[in-house]
């Protein structure tokens, strides 16, 4: 594929931004040579004078996404028919035993466990991932963590958009060498698109990826403060934790549990999330998500780094795992999704 080097204006402004496709992942941001864009309100915004590099355009997830020549980038090779939800080495169910991971964990920990692990044995020196603000409960925000400590004070899922690849950008500039990603598979695609180019100094400092399964993001102002705080007249202070498991379940600080129908929730998705072919993050080496899993996390290993990062940890006793057959509707549920959302036209 041979892309002009046309200017931000006559291409991700244009045919991104200004036609609803973009999600707000920054990737844009952090990559532009000149520094011109910034984040305002959750999309890129022109500062300066584009020069015309092309180098946007090149790694927006949003513009002549082709997955096959990612997957060849990837894993040597494109997805088979068969292959319904990625191509992949190893799939199974796994939660962590480390309890201060499961106190504030989402589903099993997996993410949160491999992280910590990887930090504890020098694998990685800097984890991107989504924190909390300290100004908005649930307000996701990007974090670099640098200790275990970090990491589980973002452990958990926020339901609203977070554009990690700016922590990823302040990694780089901290000279961290060795950097493992966390995020939706749109970010997944962004840093693969990134590595394939390639922008070296981004591409040298990341080790891993981990992929969070991902059917759409949700506005805070529709989902959060609109529907839980306005509707519901929930104080977002007394909220524990929300999961999405066919409902969304807001469980509180009290021990109730609030329920809200999926349907409801959707008038909040984030409009260019209708857009994504992607549902299982098939990029990314390891893939992760609850599945309508209790307490467990489906974990699917996709590349030869990803399954001995698994491996190494497994064989320290910080995991269980359990084969997926066991768990046959999350499996059901992985294949509806990922067949739905591969269904959809490529942006």
């Amino acid at each position: 594929m041979v892309i002009l080097k046309l200017s931000f204006e006559e291409t991700l402004e244009k045919r991104v931004v200004s036609a609803d496709k973009c999600m707000g992942c920054a990737a844009c941001i952090i990559s532009c040579p000149l520094k011109i864009l910034e984040y305002a309100e959750g999309m890129p915004k022109v500062m300066g004078k584009c020069t015309s590099c092309g180098i946007c355009a090149q790694i927006c997830p949003r513009y002549e996404l082709s997955l096959p020549n990612l997957e060849n980038f990837v894993f040597g090779r494109e997805r088979k028919p068969n292959e319904e939800f990625g191509i992949y080495r190893r799939i199974l169910v796994a939660r962590a035993k480390d309890k201060a991971v499961l106190r504030v964990c989402q589903d099993g920990g997996i993410v949160s466990a491999l992280l910590v692990f990887a930090l504890e044995k020098g694998i990685i020196d800097g984890a991107v991932v989504s924190g909390v603000s300290e100004a908005k409960p649930f307000y996701p925000v990007p974090k670099l963590a640098l200790s275990q400590k970090e990491v589980l004070e973002c452990a958990g899922t926020r339901y609203s958009y977070s554009p990690n690849l700016i922590a990823f950008r302040e990694g780089v500039e901290l000279k961290k060498r060795n950097l493992a990603f966390v995020g939706t598979p749109c970010q997944i695609q962004a840093i693969r698109k990134m590595q394939m180019l390639p922008l070296k100094k981004y591409a040298k400092a990341l080790n891993f990826t981990i992929g969070l399964m991902c059917t759409e993001a949700f506005t805070y102002e529709g989902l959060m403060e609109k529907k839980i705080q306005g509707a519901l007249g929930i104080d977002l202070r007394d909220v524990k934790k929300i999961n999405i498991k066919g409902k969304v379940l807001v469980a509180m600080k009290s021990g109730e549990v609030k329920e809200i129908p999926l349907k409801e929730a959707k008038e909040y998705a984030q409009k260019s999330c209708a857009l994504c072919p992607d549902f299982s993050a098939e990029l990314a080496d390891i893939s992760a998500g609850g599945l309508g899993l209790t307490d467990w996390t489906c974990t699917i290993l996709r590349t030869e780094k990803g399954e001995e990062l698994f491996e190494r940890a497994e064989k320290e006793g910080l995991l269980e795992t359990k084969p997926v057959k066991q768990e046959k509707n999350a499996l059901g549920l992985l294949v509806k999704l990922s067949r739905r959302k591969r269904g959809r036209l490529n942006p």
